[in-house]
């Protein structure tokens, strides 16, 4: 049986913001969960359904309500590099220090995938912390690096990171910098900004 519930979920991850303002004015829970736990407005993160974020936001919704895999809307965003989402979720106040299933925080996974609008405006208009070590030991500037192509979209993420004062001394478990590692990887303009950062 379809629930005012399920028309939330459902309006939110379609990006239907008159179906979302309908449910919500229907008595649907705002922190309703799917079968894996996930809230609309994680839905609506999810696919980038900017409008539907603001809607629920403005309602109140929790931009750190995490599902089965530790994804909240607001850890979404580094993944999505979406900078718009970005910025309406921080109308929600999320914890900038959340941490995903490898104990990142989002500047991670966005230095990872070469958001690079995305890192240059999350150090910018939050506190969060650029040399935050996730569980496999890594930090923003070294995921640049390592998960990287050494393309000009990481290679402009290094320096941004460089830029907000990411520490290049800072190694992996095995004591290896984002320096060895580039220069490992043949990725000498990468290797040419660390060395400069030294």
């Amino acid at each position: 049986m379809t629930t005012v519930h399920h028309l939330l979920l459902e309006a939110a991850g379609r990006g239907d913001d008159p179906g979302v303002r309908a449910a919500l004015a229907a008595g649907a829970d705002i922190e309703s969960r799917d079968e894996e736990l996930r809230t609309p407005l994680l839905l609506a993160s999810l696919g980038d359904h900017v409008p539907v974020a603001r809607t629920l936001i403005d309602a109140g919704a929790d931009p750190d309500a995490q599902d089965r895999r530790h994804d909240s809307p607001w850890l979404v965003t580094g993944v999505t590099g979406s900078v718009a989402m970005m910025r309406v979720l921080l109308r929600g106040g999320p914890d900038v220090r959340l941490r995903n299933r490898f104990g990142g925080v989002s500047v991670i996974p966005a230095s990872e995938r070469g958001h690079v609008a995305y890192v240059r405006a999350v150090l910018a208009e939050t506190a969060i912390d650029v040399d935050h070590v996730n569980d496999l030991g890594w930090t923003a500037l070294l995921e640049a690096v390592i998960l990287g192509d050494g393309g000009p979209a990481h290679r402009e993420t290094v320096e941004v990171l460089l830029a907000a004062g990411a520490r290049p001394d800072l190694a992996d478990a095995d004591g290896v910098t984002a320096l060895l590692h580039a220069e490992r990887r043949g990725y000498e303009e990468i290797a040419t900004l660390l060395r400069a950062a030294r």
